[in-house]
């Protein structure tokens, strides 16, 4: 019998040896066998746990999803400061796992492959919808109701475009910091602009 357990531990194991499969092979090279090898398992316990590579990267992404979520849980504030909250959301897209060279290039063959995959897309749009629901739950606190949404979509838009651009850039922590603050400094922009005590 298998010991208790083990099931979450080969799971991990095979996610990270994806992570770091897609890294040094990309999304084609990335086969079930490589993926095996490099968990020290055999192809047949990938079969067993995941079905096929499909589902394997599916659970990859769902791990990173999630590493994402706990981010920003880790970086939220105790009180109920929407204006540090969305700085938290910021810190959070930027944190050290999310930018890592293995996440980076995972996420942009996540996001490459969503256009072929319907259950990544799905995922894809889940994430999108996340990042400006929680936008948009401290914006409504902090500006006018009209210009809610406008600014999440703004926001979430500078977000991915400067991890994107970081990315595949392949520099080190200095741009993802210059990203931060910028995105950081928008926030505070669209605050001072739109913000409830100001009038029309």
């Amino acid at each position: 019998m298998p010991k208790v357990g083990m099931e979450k531990i080969r799971k991990a194991q095979l996610i990270d040896a994806t992570l770091e499969a897609i890294e040094k092979y990309g999304f084609h090279g990335t086969t079930v066998s490589v993926i095996s090898k490099k968990a020290n398992v055999s192809t047949g316990i990938i079969s067993h746990y995941f079905g096929d590579k499909a589902g394997l990267i599916d659970a990859t992404m769902r791990y990173l999803l999630e590493q994402l979520k706990q981010e920003l849980l880790n970086h939220l504030p105790d009180n109920h400061n929407h204006h540090a909250r969305l700085h938290a959301i910021i810190d959070a897209n930027f944190a050290s796992v999310q930018r890592s060279k293995k996440a980076a290039v995972t996420w942009l063959v996540f996001w490459t492959q969503s256009m072929h995959s319907p259950e990544l897309a799905r995922l894809q749009k889940v994430n999108a919808k996340r990042l400006v629901s929680n936008l948009k739950y401290s914006l409504k606190h902090l500006i006018k109701p009209e210009k809610v949404e406008w600014s999440a979509q703004l926001i979430a838009a500078q977000i991915d475009g400067y991890w994107l651009r970081n990315a595949l850039s392949q520099t080190d922590g200095n741009d993802s910091d210059h990203a931060v603050e910028t995105c950081k400094t928008l926030i505070d922009n669209v605050i001072r602009d739109y913000g409830l005590a100001q009038k029309a």
